[in-house]
């Protein structure tokens, strides 16, 4: 475990182990067989591959970008994407969290993310690939009965095949209902789709034999709106029943989007059907599209909330070797003093103000991201009460996680920028990038406004006796109550008058709900999950403050009195403010 510049291993091996205790997952039986060492491993490995193979592609991929050819209607993904992702892939990363019975690792969701924290901080473009093709991984394992499932699931696993989320139309972007792709019942059970997709993320690549494309459609004659549209899966070639390809499944990719940032992923326009020769496969049950649909996009989201974290991370760290290695001016105690050398910026009062801002940002969405993914661990594995709670917490968190992370990955993106100066601005330095690709993370999977809007209401305000948010306080309330006599009450008392003051905001809210007052519980959406996401944070650094505190004491035991009280009031600090 060296240094990078990508994450800081030591904090992400501190939320894993000593903040969730990640290890004691092994009491449960699917994940028994892994212990410390199996995770530090895995982990090394996961850093190796980013470090080593993907973070020296980024900026001249970013500049190569992917081609379009109008000619055969295919595209071409940045040559030096091809060995990076086979080493992912033989390293066997696209099924960490799929069970071992159909190939995978079968290890938490958690360590999915944590490895996922040092490819994506490597290149989010690259990754983006992976990403998708496990979510629709994951519904072909859940949803899809054909006959070559099997097939299909070796395939996705070994990397050999990639998969989408096809959700979005020109008309139909937040508003899913609105889709006009439409699905024509067969004989044989299949359905032809005949349609158009826009901001399809990896549609189409070279990278990759076949890719499966998960698409959302209405069956002829279903209801409109959303409670009318099922989800079929949909190759690009088929498959014979030996495994090989078929012929090619009539879907074309008709352009491709020159954007902002994230160059090297093809984000396509689809049409599927132009010949109608375009099959789907029903994925569940008719008109139950959303509902499944809506697995992915939670898993989605909370790996945009690592996306997030990731560029934030990569931007933090780049920063403050920047800021060691580059002198200006004296100090600004010498600043009268003539002969005084210039010192490392890091050195000057505003530029530390910097990187201590981003400092703390990046830790809170480390530990908020992580633990939401352990909860989802928690709760599809573990009995009753605690597997209901984990789930509940998870359900809460998820748009803090997705909207909170993205929001606050574009301002430390940002400010590493600033702490460049000038350079920060010029392509021949990391940091530009890094700022373009972030402000995707905002807009897909849900704009940010609309997870502060599912926040507020079907998370909150329509959920029964609001169950999710009270698992939530009864979380920061055991918190506070550990941190008492262990920190300094200052630390603490912030986070109690928030969530006073949170209790007030949203019996307010409850109130405007009940006199019909939508306008206002609406505008009021993105302040709330903004508020809700620095409580959310402020609650993750009393947690890992409180756990110093306890290690701190433990390492000066046979210090006395007044010696030991200032040493550990004087190191908590440390550990909080550096």
């Amino acid at each position: 475990m060296g240094l990078n510049k990508l994450v800081d291993a030591r904090d992400q091996r501190f939320v894993l182990f000593e903040m969730l205790g990640l290890d004691k997952l092994s009491t449960m039986p699917r994940f028994s067989e892994f212990d410390r060492d199996t995770y530090e491993a895995t982990l090394e490995l996961a850093e190796q591959i980013a470090v080593g193979q993907v973070y020296p592609i980024n900026m001249e991929t970013d500049r190569t970008g992917v081609k379009y050819d109008p000619a055969t209607r295919n595209v071409k993904v940045p040559e030096p994407y091809k060995p990076a992702m086979a080493a992912f892939n033989e390293s066997g990363f696209p099924g960490i969290s799929n069970d071992p019975e159909i190939g995978g690792m079968g290890m938490p969701v958690t360590m999915n993310i944590a490895c996922n924290e040092f490819f994506n901080a490597g290149s989010i473009a690259w990754n983006m690939f992976s990403i998708l093709s496990g979510g629709a991984l994951n519904l072909v394992k859940n949803f899809y009965n054909g006959a070559d499932k099997d097939i299909i699931i070796g395939k996705m696993i070994e990397g050999k095949w990639s998969g989408t989320m096809c959700l979005t139309e020109p008309d139909a972007g937040s508003d899913v209902g609105a889709l006009k792709t439409k699905a024509i019942k067969q004989a044989d059970g299949t359905y032809k789709i005949i349609g158009q997709k826009i901001f399809i993320s990896a549609g189409d690549n070279d990278m990759y034999e076949n890719i499966m494309h998960p698409v959302l459609a209405r069956i002829e004659g279903d209801p409109a709106g959303t409670r009318g549209v099922s989800i079929f899966l949909v190759p690009k070639f088929l498959v014979n029943s030996n495994g090989t390809l078929g012929k090619s499944n009539d879907v074309v990719c008709t352009g491709i989007e020159h954007k902002m940032g994230i160059h090297g992923s093809p984000t396509c326009s689809l049409s599927f059907g132009d010949n109608g020769e375009c099959t789907g496969y029903l994925m569940g049950k008719e008109r139950e599209g959303m509902k499944i649909m809506f697995q992915m996009m939670n898993e989605a989201r909370l790996q945009c909330s690592n996306q997030a974290l990731a560029l934030s991370s990569s931007a933090y760290l780049h920063a403050v070797t920047y800021a060691k290695n580059r002198k200006q001016m004296p100090h600004v105690t010498k600043l009268q003093d003539a002969g005084a050398p210039s010192v490392a910026i890091i050195e000057h009062p505003d530029v530390k103000r910097m990187l201590l801002w981003m400092k703390t940002h990046v830790e809170a969405m480390r530990m908020t991201t992580y633990f939401t993914s352990y909860n989802i661990d928690v709760a599809h594995n573990a009995e009753g009460e605690e597997a209901k709670e984990a789930a509940a917490l998870v359900d809460f968190l998820i748009p803090i996680c997705k909207a909170g992370n993205s929001d606050i990955s574009w301002e430390v993106t940002s400010q590493s920028m600033q702490v460049y100066g000038g350079y920060g601005y010029c392509c021949d330095y990391p940091v530009e990038q890094l700022a373009r690709d972030s402000k995707i993370l905002a807009l897909y999977e849900g704009t940010n406004g609309i997870q502060s809007i599912d926040l507020m209401t079907r998370k909150l305000l329509m959920n029964r006796d609001q169950y999710f948010f009270n698992v939530f306080r009864k979380r920061v309330q055991k918190t506070i109550e550990e941190a008492k006599g262990v920190v300094d009450y200052k630390y603490i008392s912030p986070l109690v008058r928030a969530m006073d003051k949170m209790d007030e905001l949203i019996d307010m809210l409850m109130k405007n709900l009940a006199s019909g007052r939508l306008m206002q519980i609406f505008i009021s959406a993105t302040p709330f999950r903004e508020a809700m996401t620095m409580l959310t944070h402020a609650w993750m650094h009393l947690w890992s403050l409180t756990l110093a505190a306890k290690k701190m004491r433990e390492l000066v035991g046979d210090l006395k009195g007044e010696e030991r009280d200032k040493f550990i009031h004087e190191n908590t600090e440390a550990a909080f403010y550096s």
